[in-house]
């Protein structure tokens, strides 16, 4: 990382060092002279495009960009607004469902598929009081915990996926949706021996948005919701006979500036894995891209596979849910 100047965040710095790799992406308020000919807009629509049939092993969803499939690990910029720390979200598992859909880290343009174990697919056990995930899961695109990389609050190595996301606004997302969230805080899974963060966010629409801003406030306006994400982590993988899981900081949620810099240190090793030619560590790793400038994995659209491969997609659109009372937690605070 470049050093900080004077009252700037690295947020900031970040946006700057990305926008040199990825000039496509645009952050607010960047000076016009460094970077000739841009315009501050807002990032085109992403949709989804599908093959093979749902709760297959062949079930993969790309996104697309400007009618073009693209890289949810590495297309999509992580910050969607700098100045106001709105980040990127890619959705892999709605709310309440229970199919473990992963981004495809491996697969050329890591399209989003359902994890197998195996030979059969994976499914999150129903843990009581739970129904499947609790929040809208997923992932934060241009992050990359590094499994070479031992963190020091952990003691543990990365798990040599983007880094993790649970967002906790009341509507249901749908796989494949791409949400602009705020950082409230973090936890610190131990998932086998490996640093697996669970980075807590809400989305910029829900409706406690505004009264949301660190984890502090997290505890305020939904009661209970911490202290049930620590237990479903902790419990969710007993019913499959393993063991536990285990947390750092005694699985308390650390707040949004401790989350931030995990989060910018994630997106700083993604940078390293994505413009290196290095193969240890990586070698199952799909680093293919069509933004990322100067990258030595970046290809373009004219390129036969890409053509090849995008031809076999349906036109077949996943959609956000309206937003309804039914979907929406209600938390009461008991009695004392």
């Amino acid at each position: 990382m470049m050093p900080l100047e004077s009252g700037r965040s690295d947020i900031h710095v970040a946006a700057e060092v990305t926008a040199n790799i990825h000039p496509v992406l645009r952050f607010p308020n960047m000076a016009a002279s460094r970077f000739p000919n841009q315009h501050i807009t807002r990032m085109s629509t992403y949709v989804t495009r599908v093959r093979g049939a749902r709760r297959t092993p062949s079930h993969r969803i790309y996104i697309e960009q400007d009618g073009k499939p693209i890289s949810p690990f590495h297309d999509i910029p992580l910050l969607a607004d700098a100045d106001k720390k709105i980040f990127n979200m890619v959705v892999e598992i709605p709310r309440w469902t229970n199919a473990k859909v992963e981004i495809a880290t491996n697969e050329w343009l890591n399209p989003l598929k359902q994890d197998m174990k195996k030979g059969k697919l994976r499914f999150v056990r129903n843990c009581f009081p739970h129904k499947g995930y609790i929040w809208n899961y997923g992932a934060l695109p241009q992050t990359w915990e590094d499994p070479s990389h031992i963190h020091p609050d952990t003691k543990a190595k990365g798990d040599n996926d983007p880094i993790d996301v649970c967002e906790i606004g009341e509507s249901v997302g749908y796989t494949g949706q791409v949400k602009q969230v705020k950082v409230l805080g973090a936890m610190a899974l131990l998932d086998e021996g490996e640093t697996d963060w669970k980075i807590i966010a809400v989305d910029v629409k829900d409706p406690l948005a505004d009264k949301l801003s660190d984890i502090g406030d997290v505890h305020k306006h939904l009661p209970g919701l911490l202290e049930a994400t620590h237990q479903w982590f902790r419990i969710y993988k007993i019913p499959d006979g393993k063991p536990e899981n285990q947390f750092a900081f005694d699985g308390k949620a650390q707040g949004k500036d401790y989350a931030t810099k995990v989060i910018m240190d994630t997106h700083d090793a993604w940078k390293k894995l994505i413009m290196s030619k290095e193969k240890e560590h990586v070698e199952k790793i799909s680093r293919a891209n069509l933004k990322v400038d100067h990258s030595p994995h970046r290809i373009s659209e004219d390129d036969e596979k890409y053509k090849a491969e995008t031809a076999k997609l349906e036109a077949a659109q996943l959609k956000e849910r309206k937003p309804s009372d039914n979907d929406k937690w209600f938390y009461i605070r008991p009695r004392i």
